[in-house]
């Protein structure tokens, strides 16, 4: 009867009213998918509902007057914790139009793959140590921030400018961003797990500290072998061809390429990325 009561009182602006409060809801909560907000959002999430379900199964005063109080410097300490993240949220907002044209950003997202693809089948020839990073979903401005500042359209020719040995922006990571070389010389975050092989330097432990942090997809080539490396969710596979490494980097951006396509078709593509993967890792340990 409660339900059925609640239900007559519906009319049209609260059916609005819910769906709009629903889509800020969901809003928010893609934004900070992937990022590092993801546990602590969970963290004070979990804190509160515990909070609230004590205070009101239980009478204890001390206690309430603690959370009631609390509530408060929450709130403030909310927008400094998640300071990184709302700032890659705004960032991704102001961008948002430039991702309704999904044809012409598949075509960008092609030119850019061929050109990192014929830079690193160079660099890889003159053993010509690189660390590339293509920025996915997940913001990437604070390691942006590191470097120096170039915003300039992605080609084989600046990328091998960039790591010819002895150059100032050699020692570091190129960020690409869409179909822009925004900045080089940047400082990513190493591996924190163990990686048992000792072969890798900085610049492979470098390259799976920022996709264990992020979406994004890093490409090495070594210095001393020339090797051609990629990494991506925390995971490298190595000693990839030009063909070899242009066929992953398609398998990682497709589920990009069509995020505004059916749910089912995101998960279909997911699960053969995670799949090629691992068939890939497995083949390299053989």
């Amino acid at each position: 009867m409660d339900v059925y009561w609640i239900f007559q009182r519906l009319d049209w602006l609260s059916v609005i009213d819910i769906l709009l409060v629903a889509s800020i809801f969901y809003w928010l909560l893609f934004l900070v998918r992937g990022t590092q907000a993801v546990p602590l959002l969970r963290g004070i999430l979990i804190l509160v509902v515990l909070s609230v379900l004590i205070t009101n199964v239980f009478p204890l005063r001390a206690f309430s007057w603690l959370v009631r109080n609390a509530v408060p410097a929450l709130l403030v300490a909310i927008p400094v914790i998640f300071q990184p993240e709302l700032r890659r949220a705004l960032e991704r907002l102001g961008r948002t139009g430039s991702l309704l044209t999904l044809p012409s950003r598949e075509a960008a997202v092609e030119g850019v793959l061929d050109q990192v693809c014929l830079a690193c089948e160079h660099l890889s020839e003159r053993r010509h140590g690189a660390l590339i990073v293509l920025e996915r979903e997940t913001g990437l401005q604070e390691y942006v921030d590191t470097g120096v500042r170039i915003n300039s359209e992605v080609t084989a020719a600046l990328l091998e400018t960039i790591f010819f040995p002895n150059t100032a922006l050699h020692d570091g990571a190129a960020i690409i961003r869409q179909a822009r070389v925004v900045a080089a010389a940047c400082v990513l975050p190493l591996a924190t797990g163990h990686i048992s092989d000792k072969q890798l330097g900085l610049r492979h432990r470098a390259a799976i500290g920022v996709t264990e942090q992020s979406d994004a997809i890093a490409v090495v080539v070594s210095e001393e072998t020339g090797i051609i490396s990629i990494a991506h969710n925390g995971r490298m596979i190595r000693r990839l061809g030009a063909k070899r490494l242009r066929k992953l980097l398609d398998a990682f951006y497709e589920p990009q390429l069509m995020y505004l396509g059916p749910r089912w078709l995101r998960w279909l593509s997911q699960a053969r990325q995670r799949v090629l993967v691992y068939a890939r890792s497995d083949e390299q340990r053989d």
